[in-house]
C-alpha cells in the first residue's frame, strides 16, 4: 500500500474549473477563517512580545516566560536560533491566514502574492531555526523528534507549495499551502493543548496534590507531536472536501 497524490475535481473556490456540484461557501467557513485569523494574530502578538520586551532571565524570574528558564541557560548559538525562530515564526503565523481570504485573493492578487512570499521566506527561516533548536528541546528526545519532524515537514511543504505555483499548478499550490499553514498553526494548537493537558492532570491529582511545574513538564512532553499531527489530518480532510489534489492510500500503485 503506497501513498498516491490523487487530484479530485476542483471547485471554483479552489481555483479549478467550474463544478455544478460544488456547494456554496458556508457561514461555517467564514467563522472558521475568522477564528484562525484572530487566534493566529493573538498568538503572534502576545506569545512573541514578551520575549522581545524582556530578557529570558527576567521572564524566568517572573514565572510568565514559559520556556524562558530553559533557554536562558543555553549556549549563544541556541539563543540566536531561538529568537530567529520566534520572530520569523510569528511573521509566518500572522501572514498565513490572509492567504486563505478569498476576497483579498480576488480583489488584490498582487497583495496576495507578496503576502505569500513574505510567509514562505519567514517559514524557511523559522523552519531552519526550529530544526537547529530541536536537539535542545525542553521535551527531551520526544521534543527533538517531534519538533524536528515538524520543522522538516514545514520546510518541505512550503517548498512544494512554492514549486507548484511556479509551474502554474494553482490547485496543488493551494493544497500544499493548506498543509503548510496547518503546520504553522502548531504554534496556536500547542498553546491550546498545554492548558487542556494540565487541567486533565488536575482531575487525576492524587493525595499529594497538584504540582503545576510537574504538570507543565508532563504536558509539554506530549505536545511535540500532538501540536501538529491533528492539524495535518484536518488539513487533508479540508483539501479533499474542496476538491484539491490530495494524498490517498492506494494499493498496487506507485507514488505520483
Amino acid at each position: 500500500m503506497t501513498t498516491t497524490e490523487t487530484p479530485v475535481t476542483a471547485d471554483p473556490a479552489a481555483g479549478g474549473g467550474p463544478s455544478p456540484a460544488s456547494p456554496p461557501r458556508r457561514t461555517g467557513g467564514r467563522i472558521g477563517l475568522a477564528w484562525v485569523l484572530l487566534s493566529s494574530l493573538g498568538i503572534a502578538a502576545f506569545a512573541v512580545a514578551p520575549y522581545l520586551t524582556a530578557s529570558l532571565e527576567a521572564l524566568a524570574d517572573s514565572g510568565t516566560g514559559g520556556l524562558a528558564d530553559h533557554y536562558a541557560a543555553q549556549p549563544p548559538a541556541v539563543l540566536v536560533a531561538f529568537y530567529v525562530h520566534i520572530v520569523a515564526g510569528g511573521i509566518a503565523l500572522a501572514a498565513g491566514p490572509f492567504q486563505f481570504w478569498r476576497g483579498l485573493r480576488d480583489r488584490a492578487p498582487g497583495l496576495h502574492r507578496w503576502t505569500g512570499r513574505v510567509s514562505l521566506v519567514a517559514i524557511a527561516i523559522a523552519g531552519l531555526a526550529g530544526l537547529a533548536l530541536a536537539p535542545s528541546s525542553a521535551a527531551g528526545l520526544v521534543g527533538t523528534f517531534g519538533f524536528g519532524t515538524l520543522a522538516v515537514l514545514w520546510l518541505l511543504s512550503g517548498w512544494r507549495g512554492y514549486r507548484a505555483i511556479r509551474r502554474g499548478d494553482v490547485p496543488s499550490h493551494r493544497a500544499w499551502m493548506m498543509r503548510t499553514f496547518a503546520l504553522t498553526y502548531a504554534a496556536v494548537t500547542l498553546r491550546l493543548w498545554l492548558p487542556l493537558l494540565m487541567f486533565a492532570q488536575v482531575l487525576f491529582a492524587g493525595a499529594g496534590g497538584f504540582d503545576a511545574d510537574a504538570a507543565f513538564a508532563n504536558a509539554y512532553a506530549a505536545v511535540p507531536f500532538l501540536c501538529w499531527l491533528p492539524n495535518l489530518i484536518v488539513a487533508e480532510w479540508l483539501i479533499r472536501r474542496r476538491g484539491l489534489p490530495s494524498y490517498r492510500l492506494v494499493a498496487g500503485q506507485g507514488t505520483r
